[in-house]
């Protein structure tokens, strides 16, 4: 039985360079790039929202608050006394992962100390 031997593979196509036909009467080959700047948009950043309940001590919320998003005792108070009276507050914004990772670690606070305190994060509109 014979055995036919495998082809060689075609050589590859060599790009063709043209210059360019100068519609303004002056030659050469020259190549005129554009250059365009990207719009990026900033991140869509995301707020912290502790909700009231009847049952979680107003002194636990302060300390949440100072604990997790670095606030001080007055500024932790203000914003517990708004969560109190209009039955959520603002703590922060921040991006995404953060915000996702703040609502975990206060809700599992609050777990861990037997209190049903509520964090959800939202986005914010602009």
């Amino acid at each position: 039985m014979a055995t036919k031997l495998p082809k060689a593979p075609a050589p590859a196509a060599t790009p063709s360079i043209q210059p360019a036909r100068p519609e303004d009467g002056q030659g050469g080959n020259s190549v005129v790039l554009e250059r365009r700047t990207q719009k990026v948009k900033p991140p869509q950043m995301y707020q912290v929202v502790l909700l009231n309940d009847d049952y979680t001590p107003m002194e636990f919320v302060v300390l949440v608050i100072q604990e997790f998003f670095n606030k001080d005792l007055e500024t932790a108070t203000q914003i517990m006394l708004k969560i109190h009276l209009d039955g959520k507050g603002v703590c922060g914004v921040f991006s995404k992962d953060v915000a996702a990772t703040k609502v975990d670690q206060v809700t599992e606070a609050a777990r861990k100390n037997g209190h049903p305190l509520q964090c959800i994060c939202e986005p914010v509109e602009l």
